[in-house]
């Protein structure tokens, strides 16, 4: 069962601005044909800048900044943020701040907001069609040790993840008691999501019929 079929008549490029190799991993789940431009922006937070507009705002400033080097394309953009009592809690800098930030999700409920921003663009790189939304899933992570933390520290993991963790790892897994939504939005990209939105605003890219 092949939801993928692209349209002869279909001239336009698909672009992930987005240098995440679990991003890549997940959008070739949908089978469509892309390349990956990774954006370059300041991901600075605004002062009492809830999680939800950060992550749509960062979003669509990625796909934006990559835009203006395609024409007739659609670029995806995507951020992810970890978020406890709405405190925004970034990638860890360090293996301290990284130990810092597992022991306060350590037997707690966090919260994972990923935004989603679509463009197109002309035979002039204008942007001709926009859409944007953001994924929020809760995670429980049970209790964390000391030990379980620096054994996960050691593998490097956590140094490229909001959070410091990520579950698709082989102890980031363990972390998480109970997940409360879509598990791949905690991953980088609500696929569920996503492939609605994209059925309406890039057609060409699936063909519906084949789900038989």
């Amino acid at each position: 069962m092949d939801i993928s079929g692209i349209n002869s008549k279909n001239n336009f490029s698909f672009i992930l601005a987005s240098k995440s190799p679990r991003r890549r991993h997940l959008l070739n789940k949908l089978n469509i044909p892309f390349r990956v431009d990774a954006a370059s922006i300041n991901e600075d937070y605004k002062d009492n800048e809830k999680p939800q507009q950060l992550v749509q705002r960062l979003a669509q400033q990625k796909a934006k900044a990559v835009a203006v080097r395609h024409s007739e394309s659609y670029i995806l953009g995507a951020d992810t943020v970890v978020a406890m009592n709405d405190e925004i809690i970034g990638k860890p800098n360090s293996s301290r701040q990284a130990t810092h930030i597992l022991q306060k999700l350590s037997d707690k409920t966090h919260e994972v907001f990923t935004g989603v921003a679509l463009l197109k663009t002309d035979e002039k790189n204008r942007i001709i069609q926009k859409e944007h939304f953001f994924e929020r899933t809760s995670v429980t992570f049970g209790r964390l040790s000391p030990a379980l933390i620096q054994a996960y520290l050691k593998m490097g993991k956590p140094m490229d993840k909001a959070g410091a963790y990520g579950i698709q790892d082989r102890w980031g897994a363990i972390f998480v008691q109970k997940i409360e939504g879509d598990f791949y939005n905690v991953v980088g990209l609500p696929l569920h999501s996503l492939f609605h939105c994209l059925i309406a605003f890039a057609p060409e890219f699936f063909n519906l019929n084949s789900l038989k």
